[in-house]
């Protein structure tokens, strides 16, 4: 049993009461990590914000943190955006056993784009220019994937922008650096996620491997 399961309907009801509080613009997240990382959300509420449902797995964030690449420290009011090019004030609350292991995380996402176009028409009818601080997650922005395949197709996509070459020019050092990056964001937590990038990048599962030691 984890922490998650054993507190379920206690950890659900306070998710529930978030979302309802705040409205269909704030989604509100319940994950197991100690659940295979393609099927961590245990409840959702407002999934309509990021398209995501029970049963569909974490993000990047939670993947580094679980791979030990990102600090497993809970964050509040940091700015994140959609691929649909929504933008999300968010918070993630994390749970750990009695050994400090990170086992479940509590996460709030809410939409401020139109808040946003608010503001911006507002300060255009009173003609006041102020500076916004916006606070960024220490680990980037988080990719909110409806599945771990398209998780694993985001940060490929995003190793591969940083060789700047195309997929079809990478060399035997770009596959090796990509593995590695993709190491370090925890992608590879994620089950048969090695044959997956394997087969993106043209090589074997035993390369992967060997790429991840090199």
């Amino acid at each position: 049993m984890s922490f998650v399961n054993d507190n379920f309907e206690m950890l659900s009801e306070i998710a529930k009461c978030i979302a309802e509080e705040f409205g269909s613009n704030c989604e509100v997240v319940l994950h197991d990590l100690t659940r295979p990382y393609n099927n961590t959300i245990v409840a959702i509420y407002h999934g309509h914000l990021t398209g995501r449902k029970i049963g569909d797995g974490g993000t990047n964030m939670g993947l580094a943190i679980l791979r030990g690449t990102a600090k497993a420290e809970d964050e509040y009011g940091y700015i994140n955006y959609s691929d649909s090019g929504r933008t999300f004030k968010s918070s993630s609350k994390y749970f750990k056993d009695e050994n400090g292991k990170i086992v479940g995380s509590l996460c709030i996402n809410y939409d401020i784009t139109d808040l946003i176009s608010l503001q911006n028409s507002l300060q255009q009818i009173t003609n006041i220019n102020n500076d916004i601080n916006i606070k960024r997650s220490s680990s980037g922005n988080e990719i909110f994937a409806k599945n771990v395949d398209e998780l694993i197709d985001v940060l490929l996509k995003e190793a591969i922008e940083i060789t700047g070459k195309n997929i079809n020019d990478l060399s035997k050092d770009d596959r090796i650096n990509i593995v590695k990056y993709l190491d370090e964001k925890g992608a590879f937590l994620i089950k048969k996620s090695a044959e997956a990038v394997a087969d993106r990048l043209g090589i074997s599962r035993f390369t992967v491997y060997n790429y991840i030691n090199a």
